[in-house]
């Protein structure tokens, strides 16, 4: 069997993580201060506010504006042909709308090359596990976070969420090639067009009487809200590779971290609330993303749409992967009160087998026990988990319409399953 490619891995990890990245996600609850500070950012200063009460005041007026005015899909066209970073913007743009890419796209004067190169080393290696983690943790996640689940679920991608997550898949796939952040790579276009889709969102989604009536909110997508996003995905990988015991060299963990900085300034993330180090990352995530985990009913739909995946491909070698499968990975990798907020149901087979054999499969993959020493039960284990990644993630993909372009909404979902 052929080893899952970094590309498969980490597109199967974005994939899964679908209702993340691309979305809004749950600030801390009303009642709570902010009380982290600047110090500890990359700015290493900053006013202090709550960034539940900041968003993006440039991109959300400039979207606001194309969106009332008719551009949108004018715009979404011309920008499907903005693919590379380095590549001019299309002719045709609306002259407010080039001036502010034009500066959106630069990266910040603080990008550390050197780094971002050494990050390349570190997705190379760990892809498996990016790939798992982005999917099962990140992805999973986020719809055990209250406002992310409904801003999806009520927002233009949540009418169709193959078209989501294919789009979605692409943030986790681009920001682990080897030219991210280069003219040839698209990072950088997929930042931009992410952050003017936030706008769009945040413009349309308080139109919604039906996110409306849910919703304790009246701006959805704060600079909190993307904090939490954010904090989903590199905290919680980092958190769970150290739970893995995976040995990591200092210099590539502060590498994957500052890849990770650099992608939240593109999103249009203030400086001064992008943590400077795993300490502070860690910190902000205990007051902004660990108390606010609950069950939604948008949420338990969005889980279940999503571990159904497995099923909308029949036939061929798909077919061993099941849903029950990628509950108990999800299980396992959220714990069971996620798991149970969800609904998702207890597999007493696969459960014990990811309970019991996770850890010695990753021990076999870092070299600290060898295939020989590992039970036989566990070799079996090591071709089902790659299968797992090489073919069952990556079918949702199979439908996707290429090349992905991530555009300006110009509506909210008309249908609510």
């Amino acid at each position: 069997m052929d080893k899952p490619s970094r590309r498969n891995v980490l597109m199967a990890g974005g994939t899964l993580g679908a209702v993340g990245a691309l979305s809004a996600a749950t600030p801390a609850h009303a009642g709570s201060l902010w009380t982290w500070s600047p110090t500890g950012s990359v700015a290493g200063t900053g006013e202090g506010a709550d960034p539940r009460w900041v968003w993006d005041e440039e991109a959300d007026q400039l979207v606001a504006a194309l969106i009332d005015r008719g551009d949108v899909p004018r715009v979404n066209r011309l920008l499907r042909t903005w693919t590379k970073n380095g590549q001019p913007l299309p002719s045709g743009l609306p002259a407010d709308l080039r001036d502010f890419m034009e500066r959106a796209r630069r990266l910040p004067s603080w990008a550390d090359q050197g780094k971002l190169a050494t990050a390349v080393n570190f997705n190379e290696k760990r892809g498996l596990y990016l790939g798992v983690t982005y999917g099962f943790a990140s992805g999973m996640m986020s719809t055990a976070i209250p406002k992310e689940a409904r801003a999806v679920y009520y927002s233009k991608g949540g009418a169709d969420m193959r078209d989501r997550i294919t789009k979605t898949a692409k943030l986790g796939y681009d920001i682990g090639t080897s030219n991210a952040y280069k003219p040839t790579g698209e990072m950088v276009v997929t930042c931009v067009k992410t952050r003017l889709a936030h706008a769009g969102v945040r413009h349309l989604l308080p139109k919604s009487p039906h996110w409306s009536k849910v919703a304790d909110e009246e701006i959805p997508i704060s600079q909190a809200d993307m904090m939490v996003t954010w904090h989903s995905l590199p905290t919680t990988v980092m958190q769970n590779l150290a739970k893995w015991k995976v040995p990591i060299p200092a210099a590539e963990s502060e590498a994957f971290l500052h890849s990770w900085q650099v992608c939240a300034h593109m999103l249009g993330i203030k400086d001064e609330y992008i943590p400077n180090s795993w300490a502070e990352a860690n910190a902000q995530a205990k007051q902004v993303l660990d108390p606010i985990l609950a069950p939604t009913p948008e949420g338990i739909k969005l889980a279940d749409i999503l571990l159904n995946m497995g099923t909308l491909v029949p036939g061929g070698p798909l077919r061993y992967i099941t849903k029950p499968i990628l509950g108990s990975l999800t299980r396992y990798i959220l714990g069971d009160e996620i798991a149970t907020w969800l609904k998702i149901p207890r597999e007493p087979l696969w459960d014990g087998v990811f309970e019991t054999l996770w850890e010695p499969f990753v021990a076999v993959r870092e070299g600290l026990l060898s295939l020989e020493q590992a039970p036989g039960a566990l070799q079996k284990f090591y071709w089902a988990f790659d299968e797992i990644l090489r073919l069952g993630v990556l079918l949702v993909l199979s439908g996707a319409d290429l090349p992905i372009s991530i555009e300006i909404p110009d509506a909210n979902n008309p249908n609510y399953p």
